[in-house]
Parts: structure tokens; C-alpha cells; sequence
């Protein structure tokens, strides 16, 4: 069973969204008993311990969904490209996709 994880900053403008699109996407492309989970970044050595590239960060199995090289420590927002450009969460049918090529 995968463990979808939501790792996120306090004051972070796209955590929300992010939640929703990602509790979406997981109940249209997981099996029903697929744990779900947020982590919120408190401190830069909780960042530094996790494969956090930024707020939000999605993570299957402790894998980030959409790598990049861009892991940080710093307690910051993260842009993803978007079909509609670059934005401050990836769209719930980018999230879809890519929950269904990871596993």
C-alpha cells in the first residue's frame, strides 16, 4: 500500500489547493486503502531530513512525484510548470498522471 505524503510550509499560499487536488487525485487513481498524509515543515533540519524541493511537495513512498534536483532546507514556496504555465501547485490531472506512471 503507497503512502501519499504532503509536505508543506505554515504560511504557504498553495498548501490548501494542493490538499484538495492531491485528495482527488488519489481517491480517482488509488486503491481505497491508500494512506494519505501532511507534513508540515517546521524547522530547517526537518527539511533537511526529507526530500523536501519546496512547499508543497508531494511525496509517494517518501519519492518525490515530480523530481527535480531542487531539494532545499530553506522553509520556501516551490513552482511547478504547469500547462498553463508555471504556478504554485501542479494541476490535479498533473497529479493524476503522474500518481499513475509512478506505480
Amino acid at each position: 500500500m503507497a503512502t501519499i505524503e504532503l509536505l508543506h510550509i505554515a504560511d504557504c499560499p498553495n498548501s490548501g489547493e494542493t490538499f484538495l487536488r492531491r485528495q482527488r487525485a488519489v481517491a480517482n487513481t488509488m486503491p481505497a486503502n491508500t494512506a494519505v498524509k501532511s507534513t508540515l515543515i517546521d524547522s530547517a533540519d526537518t527539511a533537511a531530513g526529507l526530500p523536501f524541493a519546496g512547499s508543497p511537495t508531494i511525496l509517494v513512498d517518501g519519492v518525490d512525484l515530480f523530481p527535480t534536483d531542487g531539494r532545499t532546507s530553506d522553509l520556501a514556496c516551490r513552482i511547478y510548470l504547469t500547462p498553463n504555465g508555471l504556478a504554485g501547485a501542479p494541476t490535479q490531472e498533473q497529479i493524476e498522471a503522474a500518481l499513475a506512471t509512478h506505480g
